[in-house]
C-alpha cells in the first residue's frame, strides 16, 4: 500500500472564517512599498504612545523575582482578581466576588475567542453585531456555533434592533455579543439601553457577552457604563475588559472578564485546558495599572481627543462626512458617492500611500463605510492628512 497524502487541509471550520479580509489591500500596500512609496497605516488600532513607567517599572520588579518565573494561577493571583472587584467598585459601583466573579485573560480578545467554547452547544445561535469585531463570528464558527448578524444601522445610532431578530432564531440562540463604546463604528450606549438588553436577554434565555475594552477611551463628557451597573445583569451577563487601550498595554496581553459566576467560571475551565494564564510579573503590572495613579490616563485620552479633532476636521475640508465619535480611538466614516468600501480604500492608498480600512472586513453591514485609526504619531498622522487634503481638496 502506497503512502497517502498528508492531511493538512485546513478544516472545514476554519474554511468557513474564510480569508483574511484585507489580504488584497496588503498585497497593495506591498507594491506601493517596493515602488519606493511611503505608506502611512491608518488601519490599525495600537496606541502608540508608551504604557506609563509606573507599570513599566511594577513589571521590572516582578520579573526580578524569581517566584513569577513558576506557572500562574489559572485564574489570575488573588492581589489581580482583588484589584480588578476594588477598581470596578470605584468605577462602576458595582460589587464582585474577586474568587467567583472575576477571571484574568491573556487579553480580552482570548476571552471573547474561547466564550463560544464555553457556553455555546454545536449549532447553537449567537447574535453578533454586523458590524462587528470579527472575532465574535469567528469564534462561533470555531465552537460549531451558527453566527446570526445582527445590524446596526447609522439611523439607530449603530444599537441594534434586538426586536427584529426572528423568533425562530431567538430560540435556537444563546449568547450575544454587545460591544459599546464600538469598534469599529465609534457608537456608544447607555445604562437605559442596557437595561433593554437584559430584559430581552432575561425573556429569551441568553447570555449577554459584552466587550468594553473601551470603556476608559471617551470625549465630550461622556462616560461608558457597565451592563453589570443593571439590576439583574449579574444573571445573565458576562462584561470583559481590557488594559490594552486604557494604559497603552496592547502588547502586555492582560484583560479580565467578570460578571455572572457560572459564566465566568465555565470561562475559567475552557481556560485551564487551553493555556496557562497570565504571566505573574505581568498581573503584578497590571495591579499597578488599576491601583495606581490615573492621571496618565487623562493625558492619553487629551492627545486622542485632539487627533480624532484634526482627522475629522481635515476630511471635513475634503467634503468627506465623518461624525464625531464620543468613544473609541476610531473614525468609522461613509465612503464618498456611495463607492465601495474596498474600492474607496484601494484609491486612497494608490493616491496617497494612506491605509485606511474597509468597513465590509466587519460584516455586510459595513459595506460603504471606512475606519480610520487615531493611533498614529502625530507627525505621521498630520502627513496623512496633509497627503489627503492635497490630493482630495
Amino acid at each position: 500500500m502506497g503512502a497517502q497524502q498528508v492531511k493538512t487541509t485546513p478544516s472545514q471550520r476554519l474554511q468557513r472564517i474564510g480569508a483574511y479580509l484585507f489580504a488584497d489591500l496588503d498585497r497593495r500596500q506591498e507594491e506601493l512599498r517596493a515602488r519606493g512609496v511611503d505608506v502611512i497605516n491608518l488601519g490599525v488600532g495600537d496606541p502608540d504612545l508608551p504604557t506609563p513607567p509606573h507599570i513599566v517599572e511594577a513589571l521590572t520588579r516582578a520579573v526580578h523575582d524569581p517566584r513569577t518565573h513558576r506557572y500562574p494561577p489559572y485564574l489570575g493571583t488573588r492581589e489581580f482578581r482583588e484589584a480588578v472587584a476594588e477598581w470596578f467598585a470605584g468605577r462602576f459601583g458595582v460589587s464582585l466576588d474577586p474568587q467567583q466573579q472575576v477571571l484574568a485573560l491573556i487579553g480580552s480578545k482570548e476571552g471573547l475567542a474561547h466564550l463560544p467554547w464555553a457556553l455555546l452547544n454545536p449549532g447553537e445561535v449567537a447574535l453578533v453585531p454586523d458590524p462587528g469585531y470579527p472575532v465574535y463570528r469567528s469564534a462561533t464558527i470555531m465552537a460549531e456555533g451558527e453566527p446570526y448578524p445582527v445590524p446596526l444601522r447609522p439611523e439607530r445610532g449603530f444599537l441594534p434592533a434586538l426586536d427584529e431578530i426572528p423568533a425562530e432564531i431567538l430560540s435556537r440562540a444563546r449568547l450575544l455579543f454587545l460591544n459599546y463604546p464600538n469598534n469599529p463604528t465609534g457608537a456608544v450606549a447607555t445604562v437605559e439601553f442596557f437595561a433593554q438588553v437584559v430584559a430581552f436577554a432575561q425573556r429569551w434565555g441568553l447570555v449577554v457577552v459584552h466587550d468594553n475594552a473601551y470603556s476608559e477611551i471617551t470625549y465630550d463628557g461622556y462616560v461608558a457604563p457597565s451592563i453589570l451597573q443593571v439590576d439583574g445583569a449579574a444573571d445573565c451577563a458576562i462584561e470583559l475588559h481590557s488594559l490594552s487601550k486604557t494604559y497603552n498595554m496592547t502588547g502586555w496581553r492582560v484583560g479580565f472578564a467578570v460578571g455572572n459566576r457560572a459564566a465566568v467560571d465555565a470561562l475559567g475551565t475552557v481556560k485551564t485546558n487551553v493555556d496557562s494564564g497570565v504571566f505573574t510579573a505581568v498581573q503584578a503590572a497590571a495591579v499597578a495599572a488599576l491601583r495606581g495613579p490615573q492621571d496618565s490616563v487623562a493625558r492619553t485620552l487629551a492627545i486622542y481627543r485632539a487627533r480624532r479633532d484634526r482627522v475629522v476636521a481635515a476630511l471635513r475640508r475634503v467634503g468627506w462626512s465623518p461624525p464625531t465619535p464620543k468613544g473609541t480611538l476610531y473614525i468609522w466614516m461613509p465612503t464618498p458617492d456611495g463607492q465601495s468600501a474596498a474600492a474607496f480604500c484601494a484609491e486612497v492608498l494608490e493616491r496617497t500611500g494612506v491605509v485606511i480600512t474597509p468597513g465590509a472586513g466587519y460584516g455586510a453591514f459595513g459595506e460603504g463605510y471606512v475606519r480610520l485609526s487615531l493611533t498614529t504619531p502625530d507627525a505621521r498622522l498630520d502627513e496623512a492628512l496633509d497627503r489627503i487634503t492635497r490630493a482630495y481638496a
